[in-house]
């Protein structure tokens, strides 16, 4: 079924107003907070007991789960582009390229000039190897997306537990040998050290300047990292994306009581499995390895059923309220989606960063999330009134412009 320029699904705009705004439930750390802050407590933000609860409520509800709603709606629209591009008789491949090549220059921008977390660069990237096996059934994409999901999922459980490995035999070896000197150093990134946190609060407190200058000083590498770290769970998320598209699931089109069994099904299976990692490193008292273990791999099964059941989920409340003026502003913030995204990494590193309100590491993790309802009320008040004069959000009219390299009507004409 080809879909023309005009059509537009409200469960797919919907779904993207939900990630955009859920997945700050888990950003506002990375904004806030030194890096492995996002995977511990300890490591930064406070162990007292609402920071902890503030925590494990995000662990096992959203951590991971947005992202992954996030990149399977990626997958989704992709699919929507390039049905677009076909019924227009344009070339799919030159319209699909030509979007990724502008969606990775925006992410780099993203990256070195305005926050660290950016997952543009990401997308655009597997979003190129994506494509590839665009033409592949539904069934195909889910079969070999799951595959290399768990191929990826052996992966990082050989690597992170190899770390377990390596501790046993440092304590083996005991203090100041050789292999305890190699497990410290293998842990440096991990188990973030005093000085380490001092110094990221030091940067991100200071001027812009300074903030530019230690990206490109000692993390240029990282939008490639990010690619290389995730790839094995970002492209089986997208082509699980393609398929959901494919088959109807992601436009709202399945009976009730499919999406109502995947929904409960997969949710409350992948929380069953998450409830004993999170039981696990609060008992540990957060030990660094543990949780890196837990955040990086032993959670992986659980954060691919629970993206699908909270797809699910959010299609049949979605269905439900199809006619609420609120559900249809969260459409409407999920149609300006990529100018929502970039607009909140502007305001929270204003809030946080030195060269804006320098919040940055002053904040217990509890109290973050008394910053999350006025994005998502920024969002809701403008991104409506703006799609009412106007085709495109404003980042979405720049991207669509330079990929076509050709002006876009913006201005919706009434006359």
């Amino acid at each position: 079924m080809n879909a023309p320029e005009t059509t537009r699904y409200l469960t797919l705009d919907a779904l993207r107003g939900f990630a955009v705004m859920g997945i700050l439930l888990m950003n506002i750390i990375a904004f806030s907070m030194p890096e492995m802050a996002y995977m511990s407590p300890s490591v930064y933000g406070g162990t007292d007991t609402p920071d902890v609860i503030a925590w494990l409520l995000s662990f096992l509800f959203v951590d991971g789960k947005m992202r992954g709603l996030f990149t399977i709606l990626f997958g989704a629209s992709m699919m929507l582009v390039i049905e677009r591009a076909q019924a227009k008789g344009e070339n799919p491949a030159k319209v699909h390229y030509s979007r990724m090549l502008w969606l990775a220059l925006f992410g780099l921008a993203h990256y070195f000039l305005i926050w660290w977390g950016d997952i543009l660069f990401l997308y655009a990237i597997i979003g190129c190897v994506a494509f590839l096996v665009a033409h592949w059934d539904s069934k195909r994409l889910i079969r070999v997306g799951l595959l290399i999901y768990c191929v990826g999922f052996v992966v990082f459980l050989l690597f992170t537990g190899s770390l377990i490995y390596l501790q046993a035999l440092a304590i083996e070896a005991g203090p100041g040998s050789a292999m305890d000197m190699e497990y410290q150093e293998a842990m440096k990134d991990i188990a973030t050290s005093a000085s380490a946190l001092a110094k990221d609060i030091a940067i991100h407190q200071g001027s812009y300047t300074t903030i530019f200058a230690d990206k490109l000083a000692e993390h240029w590498w990282g939008p490639i990292g990010m690619v290389l770290m995730s790839f094995p769970e970002t492209l089986p998320f997208m082509m699980i994306g393609m398929a959901l598209y494919k088959n109807r699931f992601m436009t709202g089109e399945w009976e009730t009581v499919r999406y109502r069994k995947f929904g409960i099904g997969f949710a409350f299976l992948g929380l069953l499995l998450l409830i004993p990692l999170a039981a696990l490193m609060i008992l540990n008292q957060f030990d660094p390895l543990i949780d890196f273990n837990s955040s990086v791999a032993w959670s992986m099964p659980s954060r691919l059923m629970m993206t699908i059941g909270y797809a699910a989920l959010f299609i049949l409340l979605i269905k439900a309220l199809s006619n609420s003026p609120l559900l249809h502003r969260i459409a409407a913030a999920g149609r300006v989606a990529f100018s929502n995204y970039i607009g909140t990494s502007i305001l929270m590193t204003f809030i946080f960063y030195g060269w804006g309100l320098g919040l940055y590491g002053q904040i217990d993790r509890a109290e973050l999330y008394l910053f999350v309802p006025s994005a998502w009320i920024i969002m809701l008040l403008w991104s409506k009134p703006w799609l009412m004069r106007f085709r495109y959000g404003p980042l979405e009219w720049l991207w669509r412009s330079l990929s076509r390299f050709e002006i876009q009507p913006l201005k919706i004409n009434r006359s």
